[in-house]
């Protein structure tokens, strides 16, 4: 039951971040093949360094599952743009839900490696936060995490509350799992509504650049 679950997890995490990259190459007004390359890219690109860092095999090398599920959630989001011609709320819904995801795909991944549980809500962080990184950074855009929305915060957030769950509750495995996705989400949701912000640390004056 646990192993379905995070299947699950890990498949819904990959059409949701494959579909946002989609939905942001779609605004940059790529082309199909263009499209498709920034949807992977953003599916599998905070997983490819979270393997990295870990020193396991790159998951989607060997399962050629995973790259169907992008590909078919790639030509999903064309049959979404068609009916959604803005799709900026559904973007950013697809967006926030892969981040919760694949932050507590990141987390477990850490876990079983026996790490630090700083370490691991770092990894999950990475998992969350850097498919998007990269996706923006080929964009040419300033990366979420970058800018002044609420973005690797909800990750660091949504970790910390996992690993205190667990460890200090007798809640069920998956439950934990379900509170989690659903705090980064909100997190995220409440913060873009709300205009929350992390303090700045220089003026709105006309700075020089150091």
């Amino acid at each position: 039951m646990h192993d379905n679950f995070n299947f699950a997890i890990e498949i819904i995490g990959t059409i949701a971040f494959a579909m946002s990259g989609a939905f942001a190459a779609m605004q940059k007004r790529f082309d199909p093949f263009g499209v498709l390359i920034i949807a992977f890219i953003t599916a599998v690109g905070g997983g490819t360094v979270r393997d990295l860092l870990l020193g396991v095999p790159v998951f989607w090398m060997h399962d050629i599952f995973i790259c169907s599920v992008i590909f078919l959630a790639a030509v999903l989001a064309f049959v979404v743009k068609y009916f959604d011609k803005k799709f900026q709320v559904t973007l950013f819904l697809f967006d926030s839900l892969g981040l919760g995801l694949f932050t507590t795909i990141g987390i477990q991944k850490g876990l079983d490696a026996q790490l630090h549980p700083v370490i691991c809500v770092t990894l999950g962080t990475i998992t969350g936060c850097f498919g998007g990184i990269i996706r923006d950074t080929l964009l040419n855009r300033i990366p979420l995490i970058f800018r002044k929305e609420i973005y690797a915060t909800a990750c660091i957030l949504g970790g910390g509350t996992f690993l205190l769950m667990l460890h200090f509750t007798d809640m069920s495995f998956t439950f934990i799992q379900i509170f989690t996705i659903l705090l980064i989400v909100v997190i995220r949701t409440l913060a873009v509504k709300y205009h929350w912000q992390m303090p700045k640390f220089y003026s709105h004056a006309n700075d020089g650049e150091m």
